[in-house]
């Protein structure tokens, strides 16, 4: 994926040609369509909940679908829609937070390594290649083991986990990109180091950057939503779709419902990322000259 993901250099593009070719995929449309009815629940969703999302109700507990309860409730009574209502706004903000922090490392580690290279380059990637030698879920499960459960610690150690990836992204393209005609006309008028990179350089490698973040977006959420699933993540009584499964697992049998909708939860906003991820791609990837995917 990186491989073609790197051959996206926005320069090449024009942003009406690129509109005109994401807007013509119908995949792309339809992602963000989900992402944007996300959004709008993420953002509304204290306003149209229709009941309190931690307020327990044993009278209530194990309810199926109902004019009431439109999704059922859980083993403590809550509402199950009301709680995949609050869990939008958790999930779509902690994989928000995670991808803009690691895209930040990545991207300045990868620019600085990319354009000064020798000693800088080889000790940069090599920390990468060391990092990239662990699992990612397994090296973010160590962290959150020795920080301790807890949700801003699984966003710690999913950063540190994936800000490898943006970093020998961004790291080639800068390769590619130093050697134009451009950058070596601002070096010769005598623009400074951090000039180049900053202002010549750092916009010419950004496209790729954003499809990798798009479609990082649904393997971060997935990667979280595991994480709380084992218990590491948000704790109770947070509403999050991975705790919500982990503690729905004992009715998994008796009320199927209490796991299905979490998980079409996870399933539809993963799959609208991954849909737009793949829209950007072909409308900035240069060699896609032909008619969108549909």
């Amino acid at each position: 994926m990186h491989d073609a993901i790197a051959r996206i250099i926005s320069s090449t593009e024009p942003l009406a040609g690129v509109l005109h070719r994401l807007t013509h995929n119908k995949m792309a449309i339809i992602g963000v369509a989900t992402i944007i009815c996300l959004l709008v629940v993420a953002v509304i969703g204290p306003i149209v909940a229709p009941h309190d999302p931690i307020t327990q109700d044993l009278s209530q507990r194990l309810l199926g679908p109902s004019r009431q309860f439109p999704l059922g409730t859980d083993e403590l009574g809550r509402c199950v829609l009301t709680r995949i209502i609050y869990g939008a706004r958790s999930s779509l903000l902690t994989a928000v937070t995670i991808v803009a922090a690691a895209v930040i490392i990545g991207l300045f580690l990868g620019l600085v390594a990319g354009y000064f290279g020798g000693l800088v380059d080889e000790t940069i990637m090599r920390v990468v290649d060391i990092m990239l030698a662990f699992p990612g879920i397994i090296f973010a499960l160590v962290i959150v083991g020795i920080l301790g459960p807890g949700l801003l610690n699984v966003m710690i150690g999913l950063v540190l986990v994936h800000w490898t990836g943006y970093a020998r992204l961004m790291r080639g393209s800068v390769l590619s990109v130093k050697e134009q005609t451009f950058v070596e006309a601002a070096r010769a008028i005598g623009a400074g180091p951090t000039r180049i990179m900053f202002r010549h350089i750092l916009p010419n490698c950004l496209a790729p950057i954003v499809v990798m973040a798009t479609l990082g977006m649904g393997h971060i959420i997935l990667a979280a939503a595991a994480l709380s699933f084992l218990g590491l993540g948000a704790q109770p009584p947070t509403p999050e779709w991975g705790a919500m499964l982990n503690s729905a697992r004992t009715f998994m049998r008796s009320h199927s419902y209490l796991m299905t909708f979490p998980g079409l939860a996870i399933m539809l906003t993963v799959l609208g990322f991954n849909l737009l991820g793949d829209g950007l791609r072909d409308a900035l990837d240069p060699h896609q000259k032909g008619s969108p995917r549909e």
